[in-house]
């Protein structure tokens, strides 16, 4: 877990004080291949690991229903967070719905009112370095399943290493298909919340 908050902040700070042209101009495609060659590697840890069908089996209803259920703790949250907040329960309630795919989110959000998108592109990219520095903590203190669930929409790409680190191979598994889940929800569940509200 130390590893992973000082790479953060080692890119944090790379990027506020050395300006690397090469860096700027690749850091898309280098992160790309970066995650796809993590992702591989994980494809092959899970492929060593001989009961991932059984355990996956043994699992099906609970796995149904992670998406789902960290779907609905995330508009809850939002609901819960306009109170401590001075947004109103419409704003945070979609803020949340986007479930850690900030640029969709921020996008959506900012055609509305570009402060509302401003708040949704940082809240979703917090929630990612949030997951990414405590999957491991809640793997080991909590559950498997609740370190898949606070990801939302990044369990199955940029936090997915980590979890895949953090538990069980067969939840590498689990947290690709909560995130696949949950990206082609955001997509629709958002817009639908948008029209709901009156936007």
């Amino acid at each position: 877990m130390l590893a992973i908050l000082l790479a953060v902040v080692c890119g944090i700070v790379l990027g506020i004080f050395y300006k690397i042209p090469f860096l700027i101009e690749y850091a898309d495609p280098l992160s790309s291949f970066g995650l796809c060659l993590l992702l591989f590697f994980i494809g092959i840890d899970i492929g060593f690991s001989k009961d991932v069908v059984k355990n996956l089996k043994k699992m099906s209803k609970k796995v149904l229903l992670l998406p789902v259920i960290g779907i609905i703790g995330s508009l809850i949250g939002g609901f819960v967070a306009s109170f401590l907040l001075s947004l109103s329960i419409k704003q945070c309630v979609a803020v949340a719905a986007g479930m850690g795919w900030y640029s969709f989110s921020a996008i959506e959000l900012g055609q509305i009112d570009p402060y509302l998108g401003g708040v949704a592109l940082l809240t979703n990219v917090f929630r990612e370095l949030v997951s990414i520095i405590f999957v491991p903590l809640v793997a080991k203190k909590i559950g498997s399943y609740e370190s898949v669930a606070m990801c939302g929409a990044t369990a199955m790409d940029s936090v997915l290493p980590i979890i895949n680190q953090s538990n069980p191979p067969r939840i590498s598994i689990v947290a690709f298909y909560s995130g696949l889940v949950i990206s082609v929800a955001v997509p629709i569940m958002l817009p639908t919340l948008i029209k709901i509200f009156g936007w």
